[in-house]
């Protein structure tokens, strides 16, 4: 897909983050979007340049800050997630005139949270998610009616209908694809878009 329709979706990986990751996933493909994860295609690529790639060709992006804090003892915070934001920032700034008209949603999980540490993005709408997969579906749903224009469903709507695709996905996509837990829990997100698609196609018919 195009520049106007990639979402470079800059968030945690960990266990208890991916209902909320799979949500606005499916939340941006429902929409019409294309959502990109810094997924690792070429083994002879550094991380880092496959990110900038992404945020080079995405006109949209949603940065969750809610993983901004260490989770045990003695354990050093992770600050991927607000180094990515910086570079998506300066992209928007320093980069081509195209570039320059690119959208952020900038998620945590608390109010004021990220001004503990990061306090110089104060001046910007922090949408709060609460871990909640739902919430955090209401809060892209919101930030895409502000510049889409015409109507779109409704939060609620979309929610229901991700609830209905992960019922359909375990109960008839795995077994008709003969997926085991590990090809699930595995799965790359490319493939789990595709089921998404597949899925709203035969939904829409």
């Amino acid at each position: 897909m195009p520049f106007e329709n990639n979402v470079f979706i800059n968030c945690p990986f960990d266990k208890e983050y991916k209902p909320i990751l799979k949500a606005v996933f499916f939340c941006l493909i429902y929409l019409d979007f294309n959502p990109l994860l810094s997924e690792t295609t070429n083994s002879a690529s550094s991380r880092i340049s496959g990110i900038q790639n992404l945020i080079e060709k995405s006109k949209y992006s949603i940065h969750d800050l809610s993983r901004m804090k260490s989770t045990r003892k003695n354990e050093l915070a992770r600050f991927n997630m607000p180094f990515e934001l910086g570079m998506d920032m300066g992209c928007r700034r320093f980069g081509t005139e195209i570039q320059k008209q690119k959208f952020m949603l900038i998620l945590d999980k608390e109010r004021y949270r990220y001004q503990q540490s990061i306090s110089d993005i104060s001046g910007n709408d922090i949408a709060i998610h609460d871990d909640s997969p739902e919430k955090a579906i209401r809060q892209v749903r919101n930030w895409i009616r502000k510049f889409a224009g015409d109507q779109i469903d409704s939060a609620n709507k979309i929610w229901l209908h991700f609830n209905e695709f992960n019922g359909d996905f375990y109960e008839v996509i795995s077994p008709q694809n003969m997926l085991t837990d590990a090809d699930v829990s595995e799965m790359p997100w490319s493939e789990f878009a595709f089921f998404i698609q597949e899925w709203i196609k035969g939904k829409k018919k």
